[in-house]
């Protein structure tokens, strides 16, 4: 049984792409780590992991009838994953619009049985991996406003110098 390595995301414009990987640069001096590759920022909504073939398949079936409310997500901070050695920009707090739609795509993928993770969602946008200090910049750039009305269904393919994503289907806007 083969299987493909799923996750559902918001995915920035290159315009947004670009000034996020600007964040990036100017932390990278006080954390060390890996810059994440440009074209390879996004928000992840749902981590999937290994899903059957099958399984992928539908979902990249269904997912263009999926609908996404446009909103809004203002990313104003750094943060760290200290465990996973991540540094990210993302939201002081979770905006109602975008825990709403997480909740509502895990409410959906659960009618192809399968399960949210146990823990709360924390909307980020990955951008040092590796890094050496566990504390973030004190302060972020000017803030970055991000309008979104559509996610993205990316394959993640593993490969000697980090992951290769695939967007494999996506979503409609909500008035499309």
């Amino acid at each position: 049984m083969s299987t493909v390595r799923l996750f559902y995301a918001l995915w920035p414009a290159p315009s947004l792409a670009a000034q996020l990987a600007t964040w990036a640069e100017l932390a990278r001096p006080a954390c060390g780590g890996r810059t994440m590759r440009t074209e390879t920022l996004h928000l992840t909504l749902a981590f999937l992991g290994p899903v059957d073939s099958a399984l992928a398949d539908e979902l990249a079936a269904a997912t263009p009838e999926r609908r996404l409310a446009p909103e809004d997500v203002l990313l104003d901070r750094y943060g760290v994953f200290g465990r996973q050695r991540i540094l990210w920009a993302g939201p002081g707090d979770t905006p109602a619009g975008l825990q709403a739609a997480h909740d509502e795509l895990w409410l959906w993928l659960s009618g192809f049985g399968l399960a949210a993770p146990p823990q709360p969602f924390r909307p980020h946008v990955t951008l040092l991996r590796n890094i050496e200090h566990a504390s973030p910049p004190a302060e972020a750039p000017a803030s970055l406003p991000w309008r979104y009305d559509r996610m993205v269904l990316v394959a993640s393919e593993s490969l000697s110098g980090g992951s290769r994503y695939r967007i494999v289907a996506q979503s409609r806007p909500q008035n499309s």
